[in-house]
């Protein structure tokens, strides 16, 4: 009697009020995995996507090929940006929930994929951000009460009002427009990678998506252009194990690492400790020698954690259980960097605690100001008439007139 097939359902290894488990994690000794040179091949390097590329160990202390050439002050300024940004998500959350803006996303546990990367790359080369990648416009000096104005959709919002809450850009940053439609950042990063190889210039482009993006057409588009064309570009995968309430497993995670997707193409992988902000930037900086040196497209994915709730919009204790981030086996990244840092000799718990408070206060200073441009429910609110700059050349003439009767209508009103 033959038997009959049968449909897999991925589950989560937990559900709310069970023990977190995280056994299905396969996981690396920190320095077991060798660092191959950059001109190695995708089959060369199959083994990185099937390891975890890790520097701390649990004591803090660094180890293996893959420690990066990081002084002290660059250690302690991306602890610094990664406290920042993660005040500045605070700030935020607790301004959705006090009604003075309408949506927020936090990166909370995920700073160190930001900074990490951000800090790897060099100025020139285009970003080609998600939405939890506020850390790379913290890094690339995007004022915070800009950040905060695009929020509040006021006065002085970058957008104008058009974009929801977090899709910030920066054009003389470098950072392309957060996009709310999934994946569709790689494929438009894939085509600037490409126009800077024809025109011979040495910048890289570099994008990022969560693990269930990668069930978007738009992911295997551009993987498959970047290896036809050997752009020059780092494809991240952020896989922070739930995409909203999904689980990683329903995006393919339980067949095999998202790191290994580029293999049939020719596309190195990497998985790295996303938690674990050496190890991040080491492998970010491989990737973009390798990029630089016409080696092509590399993909990297980040196993790490959602600390938060998707959204605001989102409640996770109805999906995973309330301790599991707690339970995460990869720990925080900050807490992570900063044993590190005092293992060293080159920090302490004072003087954590004192740029704690220190960036509380920078970033209260900026809410205040930015809250003098107008929120969701007090003034100074947004020109209604702007609706129709940015669109045509030339404006028609029908809008021209529409425009008119619309402020005509605004003085009856005021």
């Amino acid at each position: 009697m033959t038997s009959k097939s049968r449909l897999h359902i991925p589950r989560p290894s937990a559900r709310p009020g069970e023990a977190p488990d995280f056994s299905y994690l396969s996981l690396s000794e920190a320095g077991a995995v060798s660092r191959p040179a950059t001109s190695a091949t995708a089959s060369e390097a199959e083994y990185l996507a099937q390891n975890l590329v890790r520097v701390m160990d649990d004591d803090g202390i660094a180890q293996g090929d893959w420690i990066p050439d990081l002084s002290p002050e660059q250690k302690v300024e991306a602890l610094r940006l990664m406290l920042l940004t993660r005040e500045y998500d605070n700030r935020l959350q607790r301004a959705q929930r006090q009604g003075k803006i309408s949506f927020y996303m936090q990166s909370l546990g995920e700073e160190a994929v930001s900074i990490g990367q951000g800090m790897a790359l060099e100025a020139g080369d285009m970003l080609f951000p998600a939405y939890r990648n506020q850390g790379l416009f913290i890094l690339r000096n995007t004022s915070l009460v800009d950040l905060m104005c695009q929020c509040l959709s006021n006065t002085r919002d970058m957008c104008k009002g058009r974009q929801m809450p977090v899709m910030y850009h920066n054009r003389k940053g470098n950072l392309f427009s957060v996009s709310g439609n999934l994946a569709t950042q790689y494929p438009h990063a894939v085509g600037w990678a490409m126009a800077s190889a024809i025109k011979g210039e040495d910048h890289i482009a570099a994008s990022w998506v969560g693990d269930g993006s990668t069930a978007e057409a738009d992911f295997h588009y551009a993987l498959t252009f970047a290896a036809v064309y050997q752009a020059p570009v780092i494809l991240n995968v952020v896989n922070n194990q739930w995409a909203i309430s999904t689980f990683q497993g329903f995006a393919g995670g339980e067949r095999r690492p998202f790191a290994a997707r580029g293999q049939g193409l020719g596309i190195p992988g990497i998985r790295v400790d996303g938690n674990d902000l050496l190890a991040v930037y080491a492998v970010t900086q491989w990737a973009a020698k390798r990029a630089r040196e016409g080696g092509g497209p590399t993909l990297i994915e980040h196993v790490t954690y959602r600390g938060g709730a998707h959204s605001t919009s989102d409640d996770p204790t109805r999906y995973r259980p309330k301790d599991e981030w707690q339970a995460f086996p990869l720990g925080d990244p900050v807490e992570r960097l900063k044993k590190h840092l005092v293992n060293e000799g080159h920090w302490s718990d004072e003087q954590h605690e004192a740029l704690k408070e220190q960036l509380k206060e920078t970033v209260m200073a900026a809410w205040k100001e930015a809250i003098s441009y107008g929120t969701m429910t007090e003034g100074p609110m947004l020109d209604v008439s702007i609706m129709f700059d940015d669109v045509y050349e030339e404006v028609p003439q029908q809008l021209k007139d529409q425009c008119e009767e619309l402020i005509a209508l605004k003085g009856t009103l005021s």
